[in-house]
């Protein structure tokens, strides 16, 4: 990854971004496309778009990621339409040949979302599927035919679900990588709550991550 400005609060590169980075350099990006990041943080992945010639809009919830974003293409003299809001909001009426996603995708005790503070790059309800969801069934009116979505998320949200929600809403997904990473803070700080609710074992210190390619037709 570049070298990235990262505001406090804004979450940085990891390796869930750098599994999603090496699905994005296997996909074929004509010059001029139209690729949206959902959740982009730091731009890092909108960033690497656009080095490729992609016409990119980048959007977050949070206004320091949207600041950070904006520096990091500043920085890097990349051009990036940058949006502060919800996704489905400030996307609605556009297409889009490549969507790319790295949404939060941790279990977390509390059901409601956090409204504040870097817990919102994380938390994703207690499955960790409340924006997974929202990605899945929003994809099919974001893409052009042909579009794809790539999309990163935790093996502990049940990739086969990801797969069954595309495939009904008229795409064609399958999951292309699968890597094992060691648990963080996080997941390691929720141990005895995860095990409760069936998402770990005991001894558990591995996270599956996955990544999601899917085929609007």
């Amino acid at each position: 990854m570049p070298r990235l400005i990262a505001l406090p609060g804004v979450y940085r590169p990891q390796a869930d971004t750098l599994l999603l980075a090496g699905a994005l350099a296997r996909e074929p990006l004509r010059p001029g496309c139209e690729v949206v990041e959902i959740g982009t943080g730091t731009g890092a992945l909108a960033l690497r778009a656009a080095a490729r010639g992609a016409v990119v809009t980048a959007v977050d919830i949070a206004w320091p990621a949207v600041l950070a974003a904006r520096l990091n293409g500043w920085r890097h003299r990349l051009r990036l339409r940058i949006l502060h809001g919800d996704f489905a909001t400030r996307t609605r009426g556009h297409r889009f040949d490549l969507i790319l996603a790295n949404p939060p995708y941790v279990p977390c005790p509390d059901a409601r979302l956090p409204t504040r503070g870097c817990r919102r790059a994380w938390d994703a309800g207690r499955n960790g599927r409340a924006v997974i969801d929202r990605i899945c069934a929003a994809a099919p009116n974001l893409l052009r035919p042909g579009g794809v979505l790539l999309m990163v998320h935790s093996g502990m949200c049940g990739a086969q679900e990801t797969l069954e929600r595309l495939s009904r809403n008229g795409m064609s997904a399958q999951v292309t990588e699968r890597v094992s990473v060691p648990w963080g803070p996080v997941l390691r700080s929720r141990r005895t709550w995860l095990q409760e609710q069936g998402l770990a074992e005991d001894g558990d210190e591995q996270e599956e991550l996955v990544i999601v390619r899917a085929r609007y037709s």
